[in-house]
C-alpha cells in the first residue's frame, strides 16, 4: 500500500509525469510490429483504464454482437498503459481514463488519427465502515477515527489527479496528505476500500454503480464544481492501424454510438453533448 510521500508538492507537479513518459519514447521504445494479415474474424487486444473494468465488458459483448470480432482487454492505470504501448505492446486501441495520454501516444508518434471523447467520469465517496457518516463536503475526513484515505495515485491516475483537485479545493489536501494511501490504479484504489483496509476512498462513479458492486458498501457523489468532470478519451494506436484498422476503427466508432453510450451512462458516466 503506497503512501503520499510527505513533501509531496501540489497540482503542478502531475504533468511531469506526462514529459517523462514522452522523454522516454524517443529513447527507448521499438516500433510497432506489423504482424502478417489475420485469417478469420478480427481479434482486438485492447487497453483500457481501471475505471472502465466494468463498463467494458457489455461494451464488448454489444460489440462483438453485431461485429463479427472478438476482443480482448488488459486493464490498467493511463500512465502505466501508455507507457506500455510507448514500449511496443501490441494494443490496437487505447481505452484512457482522460484525454492527456492519448495526446502522448500521438506526440510519441504510438497512436494513428484523432483521439476520441467517449464519456465524463465522476468522483464518489465509498465506505464499507457502516458506522461512518458520508457528507458531500469531505472536510469529514479530517476526523481522527478516519487513519487512511485511498486515492487513484495523481500521477499515473486521471481520477488520482482530479481527487488531489478536489482536496485542493475544500483546503484539505495538505491537512489529509498523510492520510491518503495511493492505489497505482482505480482498480487497486477499490481494493483497498472493498477490503476495509481504509476507512474510506474517493473513487469512479463508474465502479459503485456497477451491477458487481451492487449493495457493496456506501457511497456519496462529490460536489462537481470543486473538481472537473474527467472527458476520457480513446485511440487507434499505430499497431492498430498497422494491424487491424477496420475493426480498430469500427469499435471506436462503437464507443459513441447511442449503443454504447447508453451503457456508459448506465454505468454512471455523464453523456456528451
Amino acid at each position: 500500500m503506497e503512501s503520499l510521500p510527505s513533501n509531496a508538492p501540489s497540482m503542478k507537479w502531475l504533468n511531469l509525469s506526462l514529459f517523462i513518459i514522452i522523454l522516454f519514447s524517443f529513447f527507448s521504445c521499438p516500433s510497432s510490429p506489423k504482424e502478417p494479415p489475420s485469417k478469420g474474424k478480427p481479434k482486438l487486444s485492447i487497453a483500457v483504464a481501471a475505471n472502465v473494468q466494468f463498463a467494458i465488458k457489455e461494451i464488448i459483448a454489444a460489440f462483438e454482437s453485431g461485429y463479427d470480432a472478438e476482443v480482448a482487454v488488459v486493464i490498467g492505470s493511463s500512465g502505466k498503459l501508455t507507457a506500455q504501448i510507448i514500449q511496443g505492446a501490441p494494443y490496437h486501441l487505447f481505452i484512457s481514463a482522460d484525454t492527456k495520454y492519448p495526446e502522448v501516444l500521438k506526440e510519441a508518434g504510438k497512436a494513428s488519427g484523432e483521439s476520441m471523447i467517449y464519456a465524463k467520469g465522476a468522483l464518489v465517496l465509498w465506505t464499507f465502515d457502516e458506522t461512518l457518516d458520508l457528507a458531500r463536503n469531505p472536510s469529514f475526513l479530517l476526523n481522527d477515527k478516519i487513519k487512511k484515505i485511498a486515492i487513484a495515485n495523481p500521477v499515473t491516475a486521471p481520477y488520482g489527479e482530479e481527487t488531489v483537485r478536489l482536496l485542493e479545493y475544500y483546503g484539505l489536501y495538505e491537512k489529509l496528505k498523510n492520510k491518503l494511501v495511493l492505489g497505482e490504479s482505480i482498480a487497486q484504489t477499490n481494493q483497498y476500500i472493498s477490503s476495509a483496509a481504509v476507512e474510506v476512498g474517493i473513487t469512479a462513479k463508474s465502479v459503485v454503480v456497477a451491477p458487481e458492486m451492487a449493495g457493496k458498501g456506501k457511497w456519496l457523489d462529490l460536489e462537481r464544481s470543486a473538481y472537473n468532470l474527467i472527458e476520457q478519451a480513446a485511440i487507434i494506436t499505430e499497431y492498430g492501424h498497422l494491424n487491424e484498422p477496420e475493426a480498430s476503427k469500427a469499435f471506436l466508432d462503437f464507443l459513441r454510438s447511442k449503443a454504447g453510450q447508453q451503457i456508459f451512462s448506465q454505468y454512471g458516466y455523464e453523456g456528451l453533448e
